[in-house]
């Protein structure tokens, strides 16, 4: 099943099996794309919206001189560009950061969903909700706290995501990013983040190593972020989409 990861641990539960079929329809092709390739161009008009099967994405916005901020990563079972539906622009880029495989669902069909499907229209709703509520957070991890605040909760989040698509193992998760892609989702240099992980494998709290982060004690992570995974909605939280 193509979009079997949509909401998985975030509500997917709730939708019925023509929800599912609804959903599987909408998609119209299914493709391939390399690492570190533009995907979706700030200011370009959008006619699809684009459902990630497999790797890893980011939002990103770029300053004058070039300098690249990541606002959001995205992971297996995200709509990465869904608010594009509506909205027909995005004021930011999308991006691999690995090789990826992606589902094309065009702006007509989730108009035949929206029009057919009150349900699923607001489980499609809910994820962009998602999404705000993560960026809340992230604005909240860039002004408040420090460094090794902002890395310890990166990396709590992307566990805690990685979980819900049951993608951990003992407490470990590919994550196949570099240390400039975190000082970019961190708001630091990269020099920068090499201390910070290092300071967090002295603490015995996480390693990240070769692609793949293992959390050591979580308990460590989540009190130098305050990290709170309400702001996720898992499946134990109740939804609301009736």
């Amino acid at each position: 099943m193509i979009t079997d990861l949509f909401l998985r641990g975030r509500g997917r539960e709730r939708m019925s099996v023509t929800d599912i079929q609804a959903l599987e329809d909408s998609v119209e092709d299914v493709r391939t794309l390399g690492p570190r390739q533009l995907l979706v161009e700030r200011g370009r008009e959008v006619q699809n919206s684009t459902l990630l099967l497999e790797g890893l994405m980011c939002r990103y916005m770029d300053d004058r001189e070039g300098h690249r901020q990541i606002v959001a990563f995205h992971v297996p079972g995200d709509f990465v560009d869904l608010h594009g539906f509506t909205m027909k622009r995005l004021d930011h880029d999308i991006g691999t950061l690995t090789p990826v495989r992606y589902g094309v669902v065009p702006h007509a069909r989730l108009t035949t969903v929206t029009e057919s499907w009150p349900r699923l229209t607001r489980l499609l709703w809910f994820s962009t909700l998602l999404d705000a509520a993560m960026h809340r957070e992230w604005i909240f991890r860039l002004g408040r706290l420090g460094a090794e605040g902002r890395v310890a909760h990166m990396f709590c989040e992307l566990h805690a995501r990685m979980a819900m698509i049951e993608r951990v193992t003992d407490g470990s998760f590919t994550l196949p990013v570099t240390q400039v892609d975190i000082a970019e989702a961190c708001g630091l240099t990269s020099v920068h983040v090499n201390r910070v992980l290092r300071s967090l494998r002295e603490r015995n709290a996480l390693t990240f190593k070769g692609g793949v982060a293992r959390i050591l004690d979580l308990k460590v992570l989540e009190t130098l972020s305050e990290f709170d995974p309400l702001y996720l909605y898992g499946s134990d939280v109740e939804l609301g989409a009736g």
